[in-house]
Formats: structure tokens, C-alpha cells, sequence
């Protein structure tokens, strides 16, 4: 597929252009917290940006689409992982990561808005699927580094484990309400690796 046959929207600029990019996926995040999807609109968003409107039009062409590469950005610009060598220490700074950016006043709201957008429109689902799948790649392999160090089972699901960490997190944020602090992220670092020791995450639990 040439850059002309792609989906607009998920051609990676260089050069000059990756300041386009860059502002554009700005506003847009702005907009998207402070507004929400269904008031979203490219001539406002470039408008804020800076840019020309048939900038925006030409390159991302739709919402949705602007949609798909302002979270491809967010996994780009992702801190890594943690490396300690002890899961409790990597689980807890996942934990306090996805707490940092829940409870941050942009991008909690940003993540609010993208997951709403999610229920009713797929390509918006499907580039949240792809967040979260990179996102949990990431962290993945120091569960499987702790299996190694017998810290768990050795076939203990990664994926699970991760996700087992942010869950609650998420649910205090979208159902409960509940406030999100540090003391609630360690705990569900805690709670996530205690249920691994105990072969929740293991294939014979199921």
C-alpha cells in the first residue's frame, strides 16, 4: 500500500509535516477532553491548531480517523516500562503510570471521552483495542521475567496480570467514582500479584 492508497490518518509524517501532526493531535486532544466526541469538527480543530482546514481535511479526512491517530500517538509517546527486577516494584510503577495519567487534568478527561466515543463507533473501538493490546505488550514481559525468577508460575498469563493491575483503576474512573490516589494503585499492584502467586492467572485455574 503507497502513502495515496492509505487510510488518511495513518501515514507517518516526517519533517516539517510532524509539526503539523503534532498540533493538529494537540487541539485534538483538547477538544476531545474538554468537549467530547460528538462536538468534535476538523475546521474547529484546525482552526485551534494553527493550520489550514484542507490540511486536515486532506490528511486525516474524518473524525475518526484524526481519532485513530491521536491514539496511535499516545502509544508513541508512552513512557516504557520499568525495569527493577522485582514484579511488586514493576507492577507498582505500572500502576502509579496508568493513576498519573487518569487522574492528569487533560488526559483523564481525554480517556473518558475516547472510551465513550468507543461504545458507538468501532474504528474508534478498534483503535482503542490497539492502545490498550501495545500498552500491555509493553508491560508483559516483566511478568514473564518474574515466572523466570520463580516470583510466580511459570505459566502465569502475562496479559492478565497486567490487566488485573489497571482494572480497578479504570473502574474508579468510569463506574464508581471512587477517588484515585497512589495507596489505590499499589493496592491493585498488590492484589494483582498475590492472585498470581496463587494461580488465578494460570490456564488449569480457568
Amino acid at each position: 500500500m503507497t502513502a495515496d492508497e492509505a487510510e488518511p490518518g495513518t501515514v507517518r509524517p516526517g519533517g516539517r509535516t510532524a509539526r503539523v501532526r503534532a498540533a493538529v493531535l494537540r487541539a485534538a486532544g483538547d477538544v476531545l477532553a474538554e468537549r467530547g466526541f460528538a462536538h468534535m469538527d476538523l475546521a474547529d480543530i484546525a482552526q485551534r491548531a494553527g493550520v489550514g482546514k484542507t490540511t486536515v481535511y486532506r490528511r486525516w479526512g474524518t473524525v475518526t480517523a484524526l481519532m485513530t491517530d491521536l491514539l496511535t500517538e499516545m502509544v508513541e509517546s508512552s513512557l516504557p516500562r520499568t525495569h527493577t527486577g522485582s514484579l511488586l516494584d514493576d507492577l507498582t510503577a505500572h500502576a502509579r503510570l496508568v493513576y498519573t495519567t487518569l487522574t492528569d487534568p487533560r488526559q483523564g478527561p481525554l480517556f473518558k471521552a475516547v472510551i465513550a466515543a468507543a461504545t458507538y463507533d468501532e474504528r474508534t473501538a478498534a483503535a482503542l483495542r490497539r492502545f490498550y493490546d501495545a500498552r500491555i505488550t509493553e508491560w508483559a514481559p516483566c511478568v514473564r521475567e518474574a515466572a523466570a525468577r520463580g516470583e510466580v508460575p511459570e505459566d502465569t498469563d502475562p496479559r492478565e496480570v497486567i490487566r488485573a493491575v489497571s482494572a480497578p483503576l479504570y473502574y474508579r474512573l468510569l463506574a464508581s467514582g471512587d477517588p484515585i490516589d497512589e495507596a489505590t494503585a499499589d493496592r491493585a499492584a498488590k492484589a494483582a500479584i498475590a492472585a498470581a502467586r496463587a494461580g488465578i492467572f494460570s490456564p488449569e485455574s480457568d
